[in-house]
């Protein structure tokens, strides 16, 4: 490949498109000396005569003019990508991805999507669902710009920042069939002789809930394990068992569902925001973190 210099080809593009020294040289915003002396430099590189000169006209050469229909594309494939950068500077356009758990995205992140989309309506949002010790992955390998994740996190790394969003408690659920627990105070041992509905282990949600029961010498068995709380809230109307979920998940003014109060301390946790602090954020990122933390 030659070594030629990308403003001698940016300088002939400009000669070659307007059939003009004087005309190349005020969009280029340099002299007219200094464009004929770039074609010159590049014809000498190129050993090709790319113009024909006269008094009164410019022309192409049969080289010049093969030489600008493969200059012309890439000219305006880089230009398409400067504005595009400045666009996304400007959030007229880019891409915002996050990673989080579906009951994250509907029960915290719907609404400042939606505020965010109305802000912004240039800027791609792609947000991709996993639970959140999964999307430690997404942020470790670059598909996302942040996650939004439960705290604890045992994948998370020293290598991240973060911002707590909102604190909250887990709390154990029942439907109809197990009402006479609505007002009674419970041990987790005498809570492990119903049947419990719970996350898969692939969830924060998981561990925790295991961790608890192992702190009081108690081997916790489910009897269903799925991936959605929204599903563990429907198996316990049904009276398939008590679920734990976060209470933030919990449908307003029930009629079909009671929380179960337990003797033992259940720690609050959080649900927090955290990105790499080696790769640095995109505008639509940081915008999209102004707006959740205000």
């Amino acid at each position: 490949m030659m070594d030629i210099n990308y403003e001698l080809y940016k300088v002939f593009y400009f000669v070659a498109r307007t059939l003009s020294f004087s005309e190349a040289s005020k969009e280029l915003y340099i002299s007219q000396s200094a464009v004929s002396q770039s074609i010159k430099t590049l014809e000498k590189k190129l050993n090709q005569h790319l113009f024909i000169r006269s008094t009164k006209k410019v022309q192409l050469t049969p080289e010049g003019n093969m030489l600008f229909k493969h200059i012309e594309p890439a000219i305006n494939l880089i230009m398409r990508g400067e504005n595009h950068l400045m666009e996304t500077h400007t959030l007229n356009g880019g891409q915002l991805r996050i990673g989080a758990s579906d009951t994250i995205c509907r029960y915290l992140l719907v609404p400042f999507l939606n505020e965010f989309h109305k802000k912004y309506p240039n800027v791609h949002i792609k947000v991709t669902n996993s639970t959140s010790i999964e999307c430690v992955s997404l942020l470790e390998n670059g598909s996302v710009d942040f996650i939004v994740t439960n705290f604890p996190n045992r994948r998370l790394q020293d290598n991240t920042k973060t911002i707590m969003l909102k604190e909250f408690y887990d709390v154990f659920i029942g439907g109809s069939k197990y009402l006479k627990l609505k007002d009674s105070l419970l041990t987790l041992a005498e809570l492990q002789k119903y049947p419990l509905l719970m996350l898969d282990k692939n969830s924060t949600t998981s561990e925790y809930l295991h961790n608890l029961f192992q702190q009081y010498g108690l081997d916790l068995i489910p009897e269903i394990e799925i991936s959605s709380n929204d599903l563990l809230i429907d198996l316990a109307k049904i009276g398939l068992g008590i679920a734990f979920i976060p209470d933030y998940c919990l449908p307003p003014e029930s009629n079909e569902l009671f929380t179960i109060k337990v003797k033992e301390d259940v720690p609050k946790r959080h649900i927090g925001l955290s990105y790499s602090d080696q790769i640095p954020l995109s505008q639509a990122a940081k915008a999209f973190i102004d707006l959740i933390k205000g």
